[in-house]
This record gives C-alpha cells, sequence and structure tokens, in this order.
C-alpha cells in the first residue's frame, strides 16, 4: 500500500471519529435523544434488590439447563413487569451460584430500579411471589368433601403468552356466544406436557391457580396437542383481561424471597460520576501530555489514536448499550492505560530502528513487527483475566469485566491499525524536519 493511500485512510478515520464524535456529544445534551448514555444504579441513585429463587425443584436432574431456563424465563418476567411500571432502564439479571461456591448456594435475582428510592414502593412494584400452577381436581366421593388437586408439574414456567378472545356463534349455542375465552399458548417443553396431561385425563378438571388462588377449572374435553389450552368460565371481558394481564406479568416460573434490598441515594450517584469523569479528563491529558513531550512526532500519533479509542469505547457504551458503572468508569480508565502501554512498545521499537539507521518508513514497518508479538501476548493474558472475571464474578465484577474486556479488543485495533496508519501517513514529514523527532526519538 503507497503513502496515498495510508494518507487517504487518515483522513477517513479521522473524519469517522469526527462524525461519532459529534453523534455522541449530540446524543447526550439532547433531552429528547434515545441514544444517552445508560448509567447503572451507584452514578444515578435508585433501589437495588436481591430475590432468591427455589429451584429446588431442579435439584434431581443431572444438569442445571432446566434451572437456567427457568431463571432467564424469570428475568423475562420480571423485566417485562418493570417496565410497564414505567421504570427507566430498569436492569434485571441472573446471578447464578459460582462453580467454585457451595452446591447450596441459591440462584439469585438482582433487582435495579433507577430513580426508584422508595424501596416499599420498589418491592410493590416487583410484586410478592405470584404463581402460575396447573392441577387436576381429584375424583373424590361425596359432595361435601373439599376438592383434592393433584400436582401436574405443569406451571408458568413452561407458559408463553396469554391471549383474550371471544366466542364465535358457529359450532356453539346461541347462549354461549361472544363468551369471553382465555387462550394459553405454552412453548415447546409445555406442550408435549400439557398434551400429556390432557390425553391422560379426559372429562377430568384441570385448575388453574395463579398465586394459590384458584382462577378456573375447565373440564377436559379431548386430547390437546396443539400446545393452547382454552380458559372459558363465568367472567367478563375485564374479568378476562385482567386474567390475561396476571398470566402474562403476573406468573412466575420459579418462587422467589426477597433477600436484601438496598437504596443508593441520587446525590451520592452523580458525586460518584463527576469524580469519576473528572478522574478520566485529567488521566487522559496527563497520558495526552506525556507522550506528546517525549515523543514529538509519533506522541501526536498516539494523542490521535487514544482520542479515535475514547471515541471507539463512548460509542461501544452508547449503541449497545452498555451500562454505565462506577466499576465499568474504573475498567475504562485501566484500559485507556493498555491502549497507551502498546503505543509505548511500537514506539520504542521504532526508536531502536531509527537509531540503527533505518529510514523513517522502514523504522515503521520494522517497529511494528517487532512489537506486534508483545502487544498481542500482554493483551490476550489480560483478555483471559477479562473474561474469567465475568464468568466468575458477582454483577459489580462483571461490569467491570466486561467494559475491561471491550477495552482490550478496542486497543488492539487503534494500536495496530489506526497509529500505524498515522505513523505511516507522516512519512516524508519528519524527515524534512529532524527537529521534530527530538526528545524519545533523537538519534
Amino acid at each position: 500500500m503507497n503513502l496515498t493511500v495510508y494518507r487517504a485512510w487518515s483522513v477517513i478515520i479521522l473524519l469517522l471519529a469526527g462524525f461519532l464524535g459529534w453523534s455522541l456529544y449530540s446524543a447526550q445534551v439532547s433531552p429528547d435523544s434515545e441514544s444517552q448514555f445508560k448509567f447503572g444504579l451507584d452514578l444515578v441513585g435508585g433501589s437495588h434488590l436481591v430475590y432468591e429463587a427455589d429451584t429446588s425443584a431442579f435439584a434431581s436432574s443431572t444438569n442445571r439447563a432446566q434451572a437456567a431456563e427457568a431463571m432467564a424465563a424469570l428475568r423475562d418476567v420480571i423485566e417485562t413487569r418493570t417496565n410497564l411500571f414505567g421504570v427507566s432502564e430498569p436492569l434485571v439479571q441472573v446471578e447464578r451460584a459460582s462453580a467454585l461456591a457451595n452446591t447450596d448456594t441459591p440462584d439469585r435475582l438482582i433487582v435495579e430500579l433507577p430513580g426508584v428510592t422508595d424501596l416499599e414502593e420498589a418491592v410493590k412494584m416487583i410484586g410478592a411471589t405470584p404463581q402460575l400452577e396447573f392441577k387436576l381436581v381429584a375424583e373424590v366421593e361425596g359432595t361435601s368433601t373439599e376438592p383434592v388437586y393433584e400436582d401436574t408439574g405443569l406451571t408458568g414456567r413452561y407458559l408463553k403468552r396469554a391471549r383474550l378472545e371471544f366466542s364465535s356463534t358457529q359450532g356453539m349455542q346461541a347462549g354461549f356466544a361472544n363468551e369471553p375465552l382465555v387462550m394459553v399458548d405454552f412453548n415447546a417443553e409445555g406442550k408435549e406436557l400439557f398434551a400429556e396431561i390432557t390425553r391422560n385425563n379426559v372429562n377430568r378438571q384441570l385448575a388453574i391457580f395463579l398465586d394459590g388462588d384458584l382462577k378456573s377449572d375447565p373440564v377436559i374435553r379431548e386430547a390437546i396437542t396443539g400446545g393452547t389450552a382454552v380458559i372459558s368460565g363465568n367472567f367478563t371481558a375485564e374479568e378476562g383481561r385482567e386474567l390475561v394481564r396476571n398470566l402474562n406479568i403476573g406468573a412466575l416460573p420459579v418462587p422467589i424471597e426477597l433477600a436484601s434490598t438496598q437504596t443508593v441515594g441520587a446525590t451520592l450517584g452523580k458525586d460518584i460520576l463527576d469524580k469519576g469523569v473528572k478522574a478520566g479528563v485529567i488521566g487522559l491529558g496527563l497520558v495526552l501530555a506525556f507522550m506528546l513531550i517525549w515523543y514529538r512526532v509519533p506522541g501526536v500519533v498516539a494523542a490521535l489514536a487514544l482520542i479515535v479509542y475514547v471515541i471507539m469505547m463512548l460509542s461501544i457504551f452508547m449503541y449497545i448499550p452498555v451500562t454505565v458503572t462506577a466499576a465499568g468508569i474504573a475498567g475504562f480508565l485501566l484500559s485507556i492505560g493498555m491502549a497507551v502501554d502498546a503505543n509505548v512498545l511500537i514506539f520504542e521499537r521504532f526508536k531502536e530502528e531509527l537509531r540503527n539507521g533505518a529510514s523513517y518508513e522502514d523504522a515503521v514497518q520494522k517497529g511494528f513487527k517487532r512489537a506486534w508479538a508483545p502487544i498481542r501476548d500482554g493483551n490476550f493474558t489480560s483478555l483471559i483475566s477479562a473474561i474469567i472475571l465475568f464468568w466468575f464474578g458477582t454483577s459489580i465484577v462483571q461490569g467491570f469485566a466486561l467494559v475491561f474486556g471491550l477495552g482490550i479488543l478496542a486497543s488492539m485495533i487503534t494500536a495496530v491499525l489506526v497509529t500505524r496508519t498515522f505513523l505511516v501517513a507522516l512519512s516524508g514529514v519528519a524527515d524534512k524536519s529532524p527537529s521534530l523527532l527530538q526528545g524519545g526519538f533523537k538519534k
């Protein structure tokens, strides 16, 4: 690739970085923007709730696959519930027991509600422990005996969705026309289980309980293999809508119990954010100053590459999006050091080539070739550390590990592609002005 092409790519990189930088600025200053940074609870304040999930029903399984599916469904239900209550950017995540922890350690559900500082309101928003269950009504002699219910294993864990429909006159008596019907769709696993239950229990009642309250007990008329149950009863259209709502957002696949609560004040969160931003600006400024003073022309290249790196990382935060926490800011600042470290390795190899009498362009090519191995190995080992922290860590540690890992990848891209492109593009400038190579690059 000739010098003209490198210079053209340098212009493209700068224009792209300028466009992304302007997009970042515009998104943050506009109150109506949908692309603003998503901040974690520790930066904006709110409520932090920890629930312990009862997955003992899956204890006999040879693996934890079913429990993992149940916890994922639980997370989706709670997230839907918090969204319906209008909470801005709720964070709902599953915290699984570590592979190194005691096997009796329960799975936990972490719920963070930014802006909600009233714990009673937050707990009420999540709800208690509503659970959807399907039970067969046992055949008991005598009319005065209370119904006895048999567990079927069919619970809200298998529910895909519920919807309200109205019966038509076709094939039905006129008295049942326009009757509200609640249609319950099961997932693939629930479809098979429901088909087995209805096939083996024709003409028996299948009671539907929500949070221990009997909602309906329809009679099984035939085997249902389509994966859809029809709930009919003496309820109005409004009652049917309420039942559908309860089934869709109220039924939890596994019971949960509130284990701990914590409130983070908005003032404390803002103080953490302000100090984190201040630390980042000061640290970045000092690094840029050192690179410019010590490396001169290559220092300008390093400064530009570092700015491109920061814009790239902030764009990732905004567009993926990544929830920015105090731990994440720490990981971001540490990754800046990793990005500078790669440039230092490149420049030191470059300096050695210049001292050996190589031309500017040859020094760039040979310097990159010699620096690549330590850059690759150093970043690779750091990336392994980030993966291990993310895999075994708690939610706070995972935030740090995620940002740190993304930063490592981004720093390698900027060091190998951006820095090299800029250095080659400046070929000829430094040769015509040797004084620009004073300081750390003086021959």
